[in-house]
């Protein structure tokens, strides 16, 4: 078996189509700046939350980047994107500006939320990245709705839910996959396993296969290896096509692996997983490093090259920290923007469209009220 990182000695020789997986020279080399600029990009939110930039909850994405390359870039601007807390580079893969990201993260006005959802909580429509979501497996029925909406309006738009192996535990997601396969709905379901929910290992929770969980339902199943950011994208690509020619849902289990913790409160190492474990890991199945090392070998890449195009996304995630920093902290104001019902002059709330309090003496509007009602 070819060593991880590496490339093998069976592969030594290799015509070059058939170590980029029949990919492009240009595309395979377009991927790797990709994932890159999401492994600088978490690095520098690592950094920043060591210094108290960044509150809260931040999950880093480092390590699972070929998922984020692989799986989003098939995709059109107009197709959906929802996924978990994890969620900072999936939401820069989809198009929504690295700046904005940051911003985000820091809490400030110009971040893609406002400012108010922080690290879980990216979103932008404009470029059909519907959200981060901190409930686990809140975003599956989600994402089937959105799937039923194309589907209704005769759209040709695939929407793709990320989710972590824990969520394939919650009864929203069996719910949602059944719903999905009767009514053929335009969804891709991927399963993000890095083997570990929260600091839980998978196999210490279930008996059943993340690949086996949509056999119940008549979906069509497939794995992955997502360290492997070609055969990621190809394969994700063939299940894109399908589903937009009316194929139905789909469910995709991505076997990957976070080089670091949960989150930036669990520490990476020496209380559910080994430091021989990461660190074997890390070493070995390294998505960027991987696709590298075969660029080397076709002679598409040269450690110029390499250095040239980290100091490209170098340059990005430091204008985008620069942008961060002097975007202003949220108004007071914005609290009562987007919210579900305005508090009015008598402090107090309503949810049925009656537009204020009675003063006293006067009889309480009912819904319905009014001219136009």
């Amino acid at each position: 078996m070819a060593e991880a990182g590496t490339v093998s000695r069976e592969e030594e020789g290799v015509a070059p189509e058939k170590l980029l997986r029949g990919i492009s020279e240009e595309v395979a080399l377009e991927i790797l700046e990709e994932m890159l600029l999401y492994r600088r990009f978490e690095e520098k939110a690592e950094e920043a939350y060591a210094i108290g930039m960044i509150g809260g909850f931040c999950h880093l994405h480092i390590g699972q980047e070929g998922v984020a390359a692989g799986c989003i870039k098939p995709l059109r601007t107009e197709d959906y994107i929802l996924t978990s807390y994890r969620d900072h580079t999936q939401a820069i893969a989809k198009g929504v500006d690295p700046k904005a990201v940051m911003a985000e993260l820091f809490g400030r006005a110009d971040g893609c939320s406002g400012g108010k959802g922080g690290s879980m909580h990216m979103f932008d429509p404009a470029v059909g990245f519907m959200g981060g979501h901190g409930i686990v497996g809140g975003q599956v029925p989600l994402a089937a709705g959105m799937g039923f909406a194309a589907k209704y309006r005769g759209e040709e738009r695939v929407t793709v839910c990320f989710m972590g192996d824990a969520a394939v535990n919650q009864g929203s997601f069996h719910e949602t996959l059944n719903m999905s396969a009767v009514w053929g709905l335009p969804v891709l379901y991927v399963v993000e396993n890095n083997e570990y929910g929260m600091g839980t290992a998978f196999r210490r929770v279930s008996t059943t296969e993340i690949k086996d969980r949509a056999c119940a339902y008549g979906i069509e199943s497939s794995t992955v290896n997502g360290q492997d950011v070609l055969e990621t994208y190809n394969h994700c690509s063939k299940l894109v096509d399908e589903i937009r020619a009316g194929g139905g849902p789909r469910y995709l289990e991505v076997r990957t692996y976070r080089f670091k913790g949960h989150s930036m409160s669990d520490p990476v190492s020496g209380t559910y997983r080994s430091r021989e474990e990461v660190e074997s890991r890390r070493d070995e199945e390294d998505p960027i490093h991987i696709l590298r090392d075969r660029l080397f070998q076709v002679g598409a890449l040269t450690q110029e090259d390499l250095e040239e195009m980290d100091a490209r996304v170098r340059a990005v995630v430091d204008e985008a920290y620069a942008f961060a920093e002097e975007s202003p902290i949220p108004s007071p104001q914005a609290l009562y923007k987007n919210v579900w019902a305005e508090i009015n002059e008598h402090g107090r709330l309503f949810f049925d469209r009656r537009p204020e309090a009675p003063a006293p003496g006067e009889t309480p509007a009912t819904p319905g009220d009014g001219e136009g009602d």
